[in-house]
């Protein structure tokens, strides 16, 4: 008996990539087991090459692996283009010929068998019972998914589909990569959630009721999530012409008392600079979600990295405090999101919360949390006649007043102000409204989350963003009481209390999924100093397996 398996499926865009990683992560889901997906694919329309990694445990599993135990490629290109992650132990899937490979080949031609019933599309249905036979489940829970998701002449097509898929695997022996049970662990109470639904469901439970965003992979996700829940919640959504237009709308929405979110990638945020300098001297709060992909400029636009970090912290002229978080799990996405609201409202600054594409688009088991159902809490005031938008404060934080609440006018302007509203060019009066909006700057650093650790070493593992679990499996895998780890999800500003457990550090090992090394970069202006990096920017996350080999050889250096 296993503890887990790792199940590749391949093929180009347009072969139902996608319906067989539904199909298979509802199964094991259902069968009890702790499921893990994500996936990677080429921007195109049709064709290309796409895999989906799909790990099935016993244990909770969060992380991609690069070695694959069952392969099902659906078309010779998806075969060639994850060879590497073939190996002697691969159970491939494959009509013989097709092929060549040091690997264990169970010969059948998928797609002709899927034609003999009506059409090539049901290959992906056969497959999904082939490997789900493989692992010893039970093809009835099969049988309910297709019946929940398919009517009339594809239902009886696909449910004949997953009789074929069942009996190959029932000639293979059945139960051949069959997970040790754990009756106690994985609940069919659990969520099985990716990482944009959970910025979904956390923007909801923040209040938010205005989304507008123009449509950039991968942070389009989020939108449509919004759109599709908006009768329930009350949401509005808009589609703007352009990336200026939807932060622009964002911070009218707010202005007007609303709670706002736009969506976007780097490319997108590039040109939403101007709308976070207004939003600084404004002091309008807003909302924005950063889905990172690899740039400069177009770059692999449906591939993931963490580059945009910089871009987070830097973008828009002039100096005034701003909140970024990078959320490392669902569970995080839907934390986070939910307290960006919370944090722009309060302060009355810009948060961008940073995921990426391989987050974005990965799912994974997690307990049912629970969720106050306490309304958020809006730090508006209601204005009287001598009502000052931008008053003085020892805290530097002014009360917002909404247009309509109250008697007083709410003034705001990109002009340097008064008090008041009113535009000026008096040096003192600057000196004042500056120095009060950059006053929030502590305010906001004590109120940063501490970041999460694991273990007791002297040598730290540090990550933040979606590289959070990857790096505890690594860990995992390599069993070292000498090494911690440390994961941060709030990134800027950093405390003195986030930093100060990487002060007592003898050796630190940054983790970052770009080229450049930017969070080790933020951690030196702080004097940490970080002894090692490892980087990657393929276009890739990092995989567990791989990543534990690279620790190995830093540890096997410094040592």
């Amino acid at each position: 008996m296993r503890n887990s398996v790792s199940v590749l499926i391949g093929g180009s865009a347009g072969q139902g990539i996608a319906s067989i990683e539904t199909l298979l992560t509802k199964g094991f889901k259902r069968a009890g087991f702790y499921t893990f997906s994500t996936k990677e694919f080429m921007s195109r329309v049709r064709g290309g090459s796409n895999t989906t990694l799909i790990r099935v445990s016993k244990y909770p599993v969060n992380a991609p692996v690069f070695g694959v135990d069952i392969f099902v490629p659906l078309d010779t290109d998806s075969y060639y283009y994850a060879q590497e992650r073939i190996t002697k132990e691969t159970f491939l899937i494959a009509k013989k010929g097709d092929f060549e490979c040091d690997c264990t080949l169970y010969d059948h031609d998928v797609p002709a068998l899927a034609k003999s019933i009506g059409s090539p599309i049901v290959s992906n249905t056969i497959a999904a019972a082939l490997v789900f036979g493989l692992l010893g489940c039970d093809i009835g829970i099969l049988k309910e998914i297709v019946s929940e998701l398919y009517q009339d002449e594809m239902l009886e097509m696909n449910l004949k589909a997953l009789d074929i898929g069942a009996q190959l695997a029932e000639n293979n022996g059945n139960c051949r990569y069959c997970i040790e049970p754990n009756l106690s662990g994985a609940s069919a109470n659990d969520l099985f959630l990716s990482g944009t639904e959970g910025i979904g469901f956390g923007a909801i439970a923040g209040g938010c009721n205005f989304i507008c965003s123009y449509p950039m992979s991968p942070s389009t996700g989020v939108l449509t999530f919004l759109a599709k829940q908006s009768q329930n919640f009350a949401i509005c959504v808009e589609q703007a012409e352009d990336e200026i237009a939807a932060f622009q709308m964002g911070m009218g929405a707010w202005y007007g008392g609303g709670r706002a979110i736009t969506t976007t990638s780097g490319g997108g945020f590039a040109l939403m600079g101007e709308g976070m300098s207004l939003s600084g001297i404004t002091e309008t709060p807003m909302v924005v979600y950063l889905a990172q992909r690899p740039g400069p400029a177009t770059g692999l636009p449906t591939r993931t990295e963490q580059g945009d970090l910089e871009l987070a912290i830097y973008s828009g002229h002039g100096e005034f405090p701003r909140i970024v978080l990078a959320p490392g799990d669902p569970k995080e996405c839907f934390d986070l999101a939910r307290r960006a609201f919370e944090l722009a409202d309060l302060y009355q600054v810009p948060v961008i919360v940073l995921s990426d594409q391989y987050l974005a688009d990965s799912y994974s088991h997690v307990e049912r949390f629970d969720i106050d159902l306490k309304q958020p809490v809006h730090h508006i005031v209601k204005t009287d006649v001598d009502y000052k938008r931008y008053s003085l404060s020892n805290d530097g934080i002014s009360p917002r007043g909404i247009p309509g609440f109250g008697e007083g006018f709410v003034l705001v302007d990109s002009d340097e102000h008064t008090e008041e509203g009113l535009i000026t060019e008096s040096m003192s009066v600057r000196n004042e409204q500056n120095g009060k909006r950059l006053k929030k700057r502590e305010l906001i650093r004590n109120d940063a989350i501490v970041p999460e650790g694991d273990g007791e070493g002297d040598i730290v593992i540090v990550g933040w963003g979606s590289t959070k679990h990857i790096i505890k499996e690594a860990l995992e895998k390599i069993k070292d009481t000498d090494i911690a780890s440390i994961h941060f999800s709030w990134v800027f500003p950093l405390s003195e209390t986030q930093l100060s457990v990487l002060r007592r550090a003898k050796q630190i090992i940054s983790v970052e999924n770009n080229a450049t090394g930017q969070f080790a970069k933020m951690l030196n202006l702080h004097n940490i100093v970080i002894h090692t990096q490892i980087l990657k920017s393929d276009g890739l996350p990092f995989f567990a397996d791989e990543l534990s080999e690279k620790i190995a050889a830093v540890l096997k250096e410094i040592r």
